[in-house]
């Protein structure tokens, strides 16, 4: 097992400053910028206050009001940068009750920003069902891209990044959670969940015992002073968390993806019959590459000697 740990400058470790040593948001005597009608969704930091776009300051700078899941969480970051911004609170309570209000207001020509209290609102987040209304109404939304804690810990992970699955939280219960898993072990990618410290040496145990030793990684409090990465297998990492306890921060679990399993000539002959009854040569094999991660064009050539050969 790998620990890859990395403690980034204390400067920029996203405190908040003192008071009355808040970041300009703007250049001095750049004008704000004007922004069109419709629902803004905003990316704001995992835990760098740093990781913040010039664009997103001046989003939230010029909207007519900016939800957040919680006021408090969202008023250090516009006191970090100075922003005199409208805050309202828009979470999973009171989601349904606001929407029809906020859709009104945007489809009066309001301009109005979303955020979450970390990173890119939709994702895990209630603020989707907001996103999709306002589509729905006819109403644009605006993706302003920033922070990911999913991509952060990709990233860092040291795992295939061509292609992934983020699947959100697990279940918290054993059995369900290994259902869950089972129905995503073939999937041909890394696969990301969100995880507790509480749960997630028996999370590791449980995704073990289904997909066996393959490889993963645990990242946590991402862009803040005790980042840390840890790498192993998933037994391993599950008998480290079971000794060491939970630990804090937030958490970005991550599976490799399954290792290729060599097809023999039996099953490539096998399979091919079986396409071959009932389509033509071309489409049953390209069938049959597809579905085994084979070239074409031997897949090909095989199955016209399977017919040759009758």
């Amino acid at each position: 097992m790998v620990e890859a740990m990395s403690s980034p400058d204390p400067s920029d470790s996203g405190a908040i400053p003192a008071t009355g040593d808040s970041i300009p948001a703007h250049p001095q005597g750049q004008p704000r910028v004007a922004l069109a009608p419709g629902l803004y969704v905003v990316s704001t930091p995992i835990g760098n206050l740093r990781d913040i776009t010039i664009r997103a300051l001046d989003v939230l700078a010029a909207a007519d009001e900016v939800l957040a899941e919680d006021t408090r969480v969202a008023g250090k970051l516009m006191s970090a940068y100075g922003l005199k911004v409208r805050l309202s609170p828009y979470h999973d309570h009171n989601g349904a009750e606001r929407r029809p209000g906020l859709l009104k207001a945007l489809q009066e020509g309001a301009k109005i920003a979303l955020i979450s209290d970390a990173g890119t609102p939709l994702v895990s987040d209630p603020g989707w069902k907001l996103a999709h209304d306002a589509l729905e109404a006819g109403v644009r939304v605006f993706p302003i891209p920033g922070a990911s804690a999913m991509l952060a810990g990709l990233v860092a992970s040291g795992l295939p990044s061509d292609k992934f699955l983020f699947a959100g939280f697990l279940p918290p219960k054993s059995g369900a959670r290994k259902s869950a898993a089972e129905a995503l072990k073939a999937v041909p990618g890394t696969l990301i969940f969100y995880e507790s410290g509480p749960r997630l040496a028996d999370a590791l145990a449980d995704l073990a015992d289904v997909f066996g030793p393959r490889d993963g990684a645990v990242t946590r409090e991402l862009t803040k002073m005790f980042e840390e990465t840890r790498r192993g297998t998933l037994a391993e990492l599950a008998a480290h968390y079971a000794e060491a306890g939970p630990p804090r921060g937030e958490i970005v679990l991550l599976v490799g993806p399954p290792g290729e399993e060599e097809v023999t000539p039996e099953q490539l002959d096998a399979a091919l019959r079986e396409a071959l009854d009932g389509q033509p040569t071309k489409a049953a094999a390209n069938a049959v590459a597809a579905a085994l991660g084979l070239p074409k064009r031997d897949v090909y050539q095989r199955a016209l000697q399977l017919k040759a050969d009758g």
